[in-house]
């Protein structure tokens, strides 16, 4: 049974947390958007983004997610104005490749390495996000190759903080919302009786049942369960990891984006084909090549 009590005490801490974060990058990005600060360092960042048909403006919005969590890759990116299609490559990417150094921190204690972590995940993320641009969608219209963005003017420094504020608030708002809809639905998955009963006793396949649905840091905390108490091999401890670096809390992530226009059938669809392609190839690679892995240590 559901707990109400603990379940709206952990959303109203989330979302607490999640104003926190958004309402100040998102002035932030508007501050240097007004100023146009961004412009003047966009040029680095033209070869990767006009690959990926975004705009050089986007990278800050992309590092933010990449270091920290698509929060804040929102946060700078909402003011862009992105269109349908970008949101959808953006949500790819980051989808695959966010919070990378924690991320690759939880699947250290697995006894995989953090340069194989990020390594894997930012290769996918850019296949990924490279395939999108070659699916015909209905919006393809909508792609905007040019590296300028038609940003809102204002009059005065004033005028633009009253605009920022009240569509940080707007943003936050729906986010809030939201999460906590996904906050109320892990915990009743998490208080089914299949969720209890498996957890305890765990196979290959229920990490990332768990991972895809609910996020990396709960497949890999039973998978680290497994892991510790030798229930599982390397082999699939290695496959298992691998798959949910790519592709973990498929329903949250692409939420996010699909708030802005992105395509989520997309989003889900790419990153759950690469995940299981990559990660099959990879474990046979690993079984032919890797008797005492460099990637995978074992104690």
């Amino acid at each position: 049974m559901i707990n109400i009590r603990e379940t709206l005490l952990l959303a109203f801490k989330t979302s607490i947390f999640i104003i926190k974060l958004i309402f100040p990058l998102y002035i932030l990005a508007d501050v240097l958007f007004y100023f146009n600060i961004l412009n003047k360092i966009s040029f680095i960042f033209e070869p990767v983004t006009g690959i990926l048909h975004l705009p050089p403006e986007s990278a800050v919005g992309i590092a933010a997610g990449m270091l920290f969590n698509i929060y804040a890759a929102v946060a700078f990116l909402a003011p862009l104005n992105l269109s349908p299609y970008q949101w959808t490559i953006i949500g790819v990417f980051l989808g695959i490749a966010h919070a990378i150094l924690i991320e690759s921190a939880i699947m250290k204690k697995l006894e995989i390495s953090v340069f194989y972590s990020i390594a894997l995940r930012v290769f996918t993320a850019f296949i990924g996000a490279l395939l999108v641009t070659f699916i015909p969608f209905s919006f393809s219209s909508n792609i905007n190759t040019n590296s300028a963005i038609e940003l809102s003017r204002f009059n005065s420094f004033s005028k633009m903080i009253v605009s920022s504020i009240t569509k940080a608030t707007t943003l936050s708002f729906k986010i809030v919302v939201l999460i906590s809809i996904i906050i109320f639905f892990i915990n009743f998955s998490k208080s089914l009786p299949f969720i209890k009963k498996y957890q305890e006793k765990v196979n290959t396949s229920f990490p990332i049942f768990i991972g895809l649905f609910l996020g990396i840091t709960y497949g890999a905390g039973i998978l680290i369960s497994e892991f510790r108490s030798g229930n599982l091999k390397s082999k699939n401890i290695f496959f298992v990891a691998t798959f949910l670096l790519i592709s973990h809390a498929i329903i949250e992530d692409p939420a996010l984006f699909m708030l802005f226009g992105a395509n989520g059938f997309v989003m889900i669809g790419i990153r759950v084909i690469l995940a299981i392609t990559v990660s099959f190839f990879l474990t046979i690679l690993y079984e032919k090549f890797f008797t005492e892995s460099k990637l995978y240590g074992q104690k």
